[in-house]
């Protein structure tokens, strides 16, 4: 997993509510298991035409989102069914955070397994980020995991993230990784025993 300590980055705009992982990526992508080109089918529904050919007003298909990293959405992201293909999809197309009023249980687990931070902010703060964009298009929001801060120009505001998640993103290592972290305590435990 790739390690996550700060990011400054333009930001894509999607202010609608309840997007679930359907939605995120087609149930027809989930047959592959490998993450490689998942971000080519990101929101395909919604950036395609059925000719396979992109929708020029959809977000993510306008030159402004080019190396976005940052995903500004509405309300409960990520509901709907458990599929971790979701999270690859959206890192697969290069976003390393998503900012949101409030995240699925299972979407945020998924994320936080795979390199993408989900950031819960308040609605006022997300009503000021969404003016904030439509005011200034091109400016760059500032996060730092080590404090839990995201900035913006007028502010900041801090987020939530527990302990066990940000140490994982910290030194970019899954729980597996974490565990093999411990390797000569658990032989010094196992040699004990």
């Amino acid at each position: 997993m790739a390690q996550f300590t700060s990011l400054t980055s333009r930001v894509v705009a999607l202010p609608v509510n309840d997007i679930d992982t359907d939605q995120i990526i087609p149930a027809r992508f989930l047959k592959a298991t490998d993450k490689a080109g998942m971000g080519d089918n990101l929101f395909a529904d919604w950036r395609y035409q059925g000719d396979g050919s992109p929708k020029p007003d959809f977000v993510l298909n306008q030159p402004q989102a080019a190396g976005c990293r940052i995903l500004l959405v509405g309300d409960n992201f990520g509901c709907g069914s458990s599929r971790e293909h979701a999270p690859w999809a959206l890192t697969g197309f290069g976003f390393r955070a998503v900012i949101s009023t409030s995240f699925a249980d299972i979407f945020r687990s998924n994320a936080l397994k795979n390199g993408l931070l989900p950031i819960v902010v308040d609605v006022r703060t997300h009503q000021a980020l969404l003016e904030l964009l439509r005011e200034q298009p091109e400016v760059e929001l500032a996060l730092d995991l080590a404090s839990q801060t995201l900035s913006f120009p007028g502010g900041s505001v801090t987020f939530p993230i527990d302990p066990f998640n940000k140490t994982c993103l910290l030194n970019g290592v899954d729980e597996l990784g974490y565990i093999l972290g411990f390797e000569k305590e658990i032989a010094a435990f196992e040699a004990r025993s």
